[in-house]
């Protein structure tokens, strides 16, 4: 896993890099103006708009593409591991329809990549947290805090009667 670990990273520093020179260019004319200008303006990416999106429901995630039509690998994932717990009822955002909420998300998390999950208005994590939380059984009792009953443990019963 270290390779796709470091191929992961380094993936992210491009992003990171490749997206530097716009914020730049936005705020290099501006000067102080434009950078009060966008965030007082609570715009989709100002911390107070996406507060309230990770609060507006139990279950949010901040992806590339839709549920139904994932856009990358790790978004897809996420979908993948909701949908095996049963969880078909979460808010999906898709970061590519906004780079502001693109850039919001990553600043309100301080987590470089998407996606990104919150559970209760909590970042949980991405891809590879949530799938460890799958596979620990964390997932299970988080959903429960929530009042969200997986979807594995009736499955899991239906094995014992078998």
């Amino acid at each position: 896993g270290v390779v796709r670990a470091a191929w992961r990273l380094g993936a992210a520093a491009a992003g990171g890099r490749a997206g530097r020179p716009l914020s730049q260019a936005a705020g290099g004319g501006g000067g102080a103006e434009g950078g009060g200008n966008s965030s007082g303006s609570g715009g989709s990416g100002s911390r107070e708009a996406v507060e309230r999106l990770v609060r507006a429901h139990p279950v949010v995630v901040f992806m590339k593409g839709s549920p139904a039509q994932p856009l990358c690998g790790f978004s897809n994932a996420v979908v993948q591991i909701l949908r095996l717990h049963g969880v078909e009822d979460y808010r999906a955002h898709d970061v590519l329809q906004d780079p502001d909420l693109r850039q919001g998300i990553k600043n309100y998390s301080n987590w470089p990549t998407i996606p990104q999950v919150y559970l209760n208005g909590e970042f949980v994590g991405g891809c590879d947290i949530l799938l460890q939380m799958h596979q620990n059984g964390d997932l299970v009792e988080e959903l429960k805090k929530l009042g969200i009953r997986s979807a594995l443990l009736d499955a899991e019963k239906d094995q014992d009667k078998k």
